[in-house]
């Protein structure tokens, strides 16, 4: 019998609504799902960034159950989607804008739904996972880069979950028949400008609290990417913890009936 633990369940059952689905921008992508807290604000911020190796075929659906799970904790969940590879505008730096104008949109949300804005937290699953770290990092690019802006929204902390922490690591891989080259439109070699405003490990040290959480079991993002990205972080003196999930896969960092992965998720988020 199907205890839940088997991740392929958030793929087959649809989650529980949101809230509210709001537009950040003009586009048909540029909206977020809004999960709130059943009691009255101001709630801590989670920005959700969904995986997916930034192709289209994947949305934000399968990380709906995460995000209602965190909002019964207390959270205030705004669940990002955005333009990937196979929308007009996906790709390199277009997926990068928009998550940060979805994560900037935030100051026009907090009045009405009672977020706090001095309490807000990146999380993000795989390609997720590098989004959710790059919001983390943009307060560190130079104007010459098209990504630059003068004051983006300060997060607390990020909580990178399976991530694809460094690109140009991800590309040498060929991660998913080369879908890093394909989100950059080349190799790092062609690209070095754009690998370097784009890669979190590439803007070390970040200055900011981060807690990679990574199945070591991971098939998919293997989990030698976080612990050589929480070593480096840590040379460099970053806020960084690396945190193992026991024989744990690719989706187990996002599936709130595996109890034991689930928890660490949680405490991770938490300790921010």
């Amino acid at each position: 019998m199907d205890d839940g633990s088997n991740p392929e369940w958030m793929l087959t059952t649809r989650p529980l609504a949101a809230n509210a689905r709001v537009a950040y921008a003009p586009g048909d992508f540029h909206f977020g799902d809004l999960y709130l807290p059943a009691k009255k604000g101001p709630h801590p911020v989670v920005v959700a960034i969904h995986g997916g190796f930034w192709r289209a075929e994947y949305d934000l659906t399968h990380l709906g159950h995460a995000c209602a799970a965190l909002a019964k904790l207390g959270y205030a969940v705004w669940s990002l989607e955005y333009r990937r590879l196979g929308n007009p505008g996906g790709g390199y730096p277009g997926t990068l804008e928009d998550v940060a104008r979805g994560t900037d949109f935030l100051r026009e949300l907090a009045p009405k739904h009672g977020l706090d804005l001095t309490h807000v937290v990146s999380l993000g699953h795989s390609a997720g996972g590098h989004l959710a770290l790059w919001l983390a990092a943009r307060h560190k690019l130079p104007s010459p880069s098209p990504l630059h802006r003068r004051s983006p929204l300060a997060l607390r902390g990020v909580v990178a979950l399976a991530a694809v922490s460094d690109l140009a690591r991800g590309a040498q891989l060929h991660l998913s028949n080369d879908v890093v080259q394909q989100l950059m439109g080349g190799e790092e070699k062609a690209k070095g400008p754009e690998y370097a405003f784009a890669s979190p490990a590439a803007l070390l040290p970040l200055g900011v609290a981060q807690r990679l959480v990574h199945g070591t079991r991971d098939d998919i993002v293997p989990f030698a990417m976080s612990a050589a990205y929480a070593t480096r972080a840590q040379a460099l003196m970053d806020p960084v913890q690396l945190i193992p999930v026991p024989h744990g896969s690719h989706f187990d960092v996002i599936n709130p009936r595996n109890e034991d992965a689930w928890k660490l998720v949680v405490t991770a988020l938490q300790s921010l």
